[in-house]
């Protein structure tokens, strides 16, 4: 139960946004030398980053950092996948090395990369970008029953609000999340299902591109898992216990950590958006600091945007994970704080 107060105290620090502050930002789009909402979509996050920060102008992200949470899943077992576990592992070190896509796309703007290891079934090196949180080495089978323990639940979400922490301290001031996990796409559906009440068919994707036959059989654990655990939507650590992945978790923690500290979060794809809903339980004032970076190709993310009322920034048909979609929206990001703080007014500019 320790594990358990601490997520809900920490879930606790969460404010509201600060409406007002985003009011003011709206008031100094409409004082800016161009028409009013000529920026579009742009204005709109700038109000939010504003609400976020509490300021107007809000403060303009330098130092984004993606946090790729990892960890295997025991579901795999079910077939849910051709990929084998020890895949993560060898993902896990090309993140390191910087080989990946999400190093190239991270390093294009100007992005910092950790891993975070809460779940990864094989043993891993010591390396400046991996953060070692195990909380146990993979998820049980999650269709035969609990991926896990409540408490396991809870040291996850720690483990992913510690990193955020240590992030914030050292200066991160945009957080992006990612994942790793062959399998993960299974327990995200699950998810998804859980809180928001749709059907298996209608939020399981085809992950990492399985044919028709294996999107079937993962549809069917999938409705199976439900079934079995009969998830209460309104018990986030339950449900991640029962049918989420440890770094689902993790994400959470980092969600309500970065919202605790009033730093913008910007969400990558499914898994990203899964991790999301059990933080909208845990606080529902965390999706107030929340960005949707992308709308991935799964089913299952849009399910859950829409159940956040979160609209995606960019839809480019992307399904990789990592954090590469995320990242890809962090320069409208810092252009939408960048319009707010450095543009003139009407009145600056001298005209009447």
């Amino acid at each position: 139960m320790e594990a358990e107060e601490s997520v809900a105290a920490m879930a606790a620090l969460v404010a509201p946004v600060d409406r007002e502050a985003g009011a003011e930002a709206l008031r100094r789009h409409d004082r800016l030398v161009k028409p009013p909402g000529s920026l579009g979509r742009v204005e709109a996050i700038g109000v939010r980053l504003a609400a976020i920060a509490g300021a107007c102008p809000p403060p303009v992200p330098r130092r984004p950092v993606v946090v790729i949470a990892a960890g295997d899943h025991g579901v795999l077992a079910q077939g849910v996948s051709p990929w084998p576990s020890e895949v993560t592992g060898a993902m896990i070190a090309a993140f390191c090395s910087g080989t990946a896509a999400v190093n190239a796309i991270a390093a294009t703007v100007g992005a910092g990369v950790l891993v975070l290891d809460v779940g990864v079934a094989s043993d891993l090196p010591v390396h400046p970008r991996l953060r070692h949180a195990r909380v146990r080495p993979g998820t049980a089978d999650l269709s035969k029953g609990p991926a896990m323990s409540r408490a396991e639940a809870a040291a996850a979400v720690l483990a992913g609000a510690a990193a955020a922490e240590d992030l914030i301290a050292g200066g991160a001031d945009l957080l992006v999340t990612g994942d790793m996990g062959i399998g993960n796409s299974t327990p995200a559906a699950c998810l998804i299902a859980a809180f928001t009440g749709k059907p298996a068919a209608e939020v399981t994707g085809r992950g990492t591109g399985i044919d028709d036959a294996t999107l079937a059989l993962k549809t069917k654990v999938v409705a199976h898992a439900i079934d079995l655990h009969r998830p209460d939507a309104r018990d986030a650590l339950g449900v991640l216990a029962a049918v989420g992945g440890l770094e689902h978790a993790a994400l959470a923690g980092l969600i309500l950590a970065g919202a605790a500290h009033r730093i913008p979060v910007v969400l990558d794809g499914v898994n990203a958006v899964a991790a999301a809903l059990a933080a909208a339980v845990l606080r529902p004032e965390a999706v107030g600091y929340l960005l949707a970076g992308h709308r991935s190709v799964e089913p299952g993310a849009s399910a859950a945007l829409d159940h956040l009322g979160l609209e995606p920034l960019l839809d480019l048909q992307m399904r990789l994970g990592e954090g590469t979609g995320a990242l890809l929206a962090v320069p409208i990001v810092i252009a939408a704080a960048s319009v707010l703080r450095d543009m003139a007014t009407f009145e600056e500019a001298g005209i009447g």
